[in-house]
């Protein structure tokens, strides 16, 4: 009796990552060479104002604005492909928001170190538990609604960045976020996710236990609160896996693309 050979099609996939708060495209480039090397495909996109989009930051008043370059790439995509998101940090909400309009487009969405809302916890609930944790240190917040208002948007600086974000993260990889650093913008407003379709989405939510932006208590409470198919632990990493531990997240979402098709 013959044996097939797997069928290396069937086992590349096309992964979508979606960067977190104030980084691009430009903080994957570690983890893209990985998953390119493999054989996988990659799309690594910049958000509207984030990495190299046009868009100014007073030009972003909603999440529909900031989100609009990942839906138009969705939309894109033929009927019969399917993805695998990636979402870090901030950029949870943004995946979240795409599960929800192509549950049917996606074959499997991660979390790595991210906001995760859901139908039973909301958006603005995770964000003020975040922020309520960390400090103003040196970061910067715009008022375009005037100083009557409640911020904007926001830009990290350098102590917080070094200290908070980055602190197990090599120099250089730092030196490239201090110099591509952009204002990201603060939403009021919730994301409407369902059982129906987000809920229908496998989802694999990835802890860091060195992450001191979103602790891993907040991780495991988002966890708790709104629980994903499976959990993914990488130890030894600050916020920014991709920089502290890029070959330890390149298998674990080689892991997640072998069982997830």
């Amino acid at each position: 009796m013959c044996s097939r050979s797997p069928n290396p099609e069937a086992q590349k996939k096309h992964f979508v990552l979606v960067h977190g708060a104030g980084h691009g495209a430009w903080c994957w480039y570690k983890l893209s060479a990985l998953l390119t090397s493999a054989g996988h495909n990659v799309t690594a996109l910049d958000l509207a104002a984030s990495g190299d989009n046009p868009k100014q930051i007073n030009q972003v008043h909603c999440f529909a604005d900031y989100v609009e370059p990942l839906i138009e790439f969705m939309e894109s995509l033929p009927p019969d492909e399917r993805v695998i998101l990636v979402g870090h940090s901030m950029g949870g909400a943004g995946i979240s928001i795409a599960m929800e309009r192509f549950p049917e487009k996606i074959s499997a969405a991660v979390f790595a170190t991210a906001l995760m809302p859901g139908p039973a916890i909301s958006y603005l609930t995770i964000f003020e538990e975040v922020s309520s944790r960390l400090e103003f240190m040196d970061s910067q917040y715009r008022f375009d609604k005037g100083l009557n208002n409640p911020p904007t948007s926001a830009i990290f600086g350098p102590q917080r960045m070094t200290s908070v974000f980055y602190q197990l993260s090599p120099p250089e990889d730092l030196a490239l976020a201090l110099s591509s650093l952009r204002f990201f913008p603060l939403f009021d407003e919730e994301i409407k996710l369902t059982k129906e379709k987000y809920g229908s989405v496998p989802r694999v939510y990835i802890v860091c236990d060195q992450d001191l932006t979103i602790g891993e208590d907040v991780q495991r409470w988002m966890i708790k609160e709104n629980p994903p198919h499976e959990v993914k632990m990488i130890n030894g990493s600050d916020h920014m896996l991709m920089f502290s531990k890029p070959q330890e997240f390149f298998s674990t979402l080689q892991e997640i693309s072998d069982q997830y098709s």
